[in-house]
Parts: C-alpha cells; sequence; structure tokens
C-alpha cells in the first residue's frame, strides 16, 4: 500500500516554541513521520508539508492548496493532518475529488505531549484507509466517520450527528 501524508499544521503538530520567551506553542515538523518512525509500518509512504497553521487561520486559498495537492497526488490513499477545529470544513472542499480516498486526522493534544491522541488516530487512519471505498472521511476518537456524518461537539470529541 502507498499513502501520501499531507500535513496542514493544527494541534497535532504543535511544538514548544524556539524563543524561551514565548509560551505560545508553534506548529513544528510533521509528527507523522515520528509516529510512523516508531510504528515501522509495512507500507510505502511520504509526507509532504502543506503549509503549518492553526486550523482557525486556514483560508480559502489554503483550502483550495489542499484540494489541488488531493488532485495531485499520484496514490489513491491520502492522509491529512489537520487541525481539529476547522478539519470538516476542509473536508467539503474535497468531497467530489473522485477516485481517492482522503482521510483527515488530528489530534486534540499534541503529539509531542505524553498524553496525546495523535499517534492512536493517525494509526486509526493508516489501518483504515485501505479498506474504504472512495471518499472523505474523519479519523478521530477511534472512528472513522464519513466527513458529512460526524462533529465536534462542546468536549472535542467527534461524535456521529
Amino acid at each position: 500500500m502507498k499513502i501520501t501524508f499531507f500535513q496542514t499544521g493544527g494541534s497535532i503538530d504543535k511544538d514548544y516554541p524556539r524563543i524561551l520567551q514565548s509560551y505560545a506553542f508553534e506548529i513544528g515538523s510533521p509528527s507523522v513521520k515520528r509516529i510512523l518512525q516508531r510504528a515501522k509500518p509495512n507500507l510505502s509512504y511520504r509526507i509532504i508539508t502543506l503549509f503549518r497553521k492553526d486550523s482557525l487561520d486556514m483560508t480559502h486559498a489554503d483550502r483550495m492548496l489542499v484540494r489541488h495537492a488531493c488532485l495531485r497526488c499520484r496514490y489513491s490513499n491520502i492522509i491529512i493532518t489537520h487541525g481539529t477545529d476547522t478539519m470538516i470544513q476542509t473536508a467539503k472542499y474535497l468531497q467530489h475529488i473522485p477516485d481517492k480516498v482522503i482521510i483527515l486526522t488530528g489530534a486534540i493534544r499534541p503529539e509531542t505531549c505524553i498524553e496525546s491522541d495523535a499517534a492512536f488516530n493517525v494509526g486509526t487512519a493508516v489501518g483504515a484507509i485501505g479498506y474504504l471505498p472512495q471518499g472523505v472521511y474523519i479519523a478521530m476518537n477511534t472512528r472513522i466517520y464519513p466527513w458529512n456524518t460526524c462533529r465536534k461537539d462542546a468536549s472535542c470529541q467527534f461524535i456521529e450527528k
């Protein structure tokens, strides 16, 4: 199996700042690279950084860039790491891309935090991608959802609508 991972940012990729006087997190290198290095999966993959933004800062142009990258991608299996706040909005931009399985995933806590859900969510996406029909999905909280059947609730859990 071959998978392309696109990094867009979000909490999954947040890291402690390089400037010691700052308390805010920075979006760093793709967390999926560290997750896959630890897991040693039996698959071929490549990781491409599209941009590094908090999903609340994403624009229409950013979402169009993600869409264009998915359309151009030579692999039919795509996993996008993304902030959870606007993950469903981005999924809507991708809904009519033919012949691809696209899964958006992220984390409530950064991958660098000990209690992060990042590795589990990425693992859920990787484990499911080869079995799903073409379409756009969300992999969060131990589940795979068709993008238009879920929502994020007040406790930051993705649940069915």
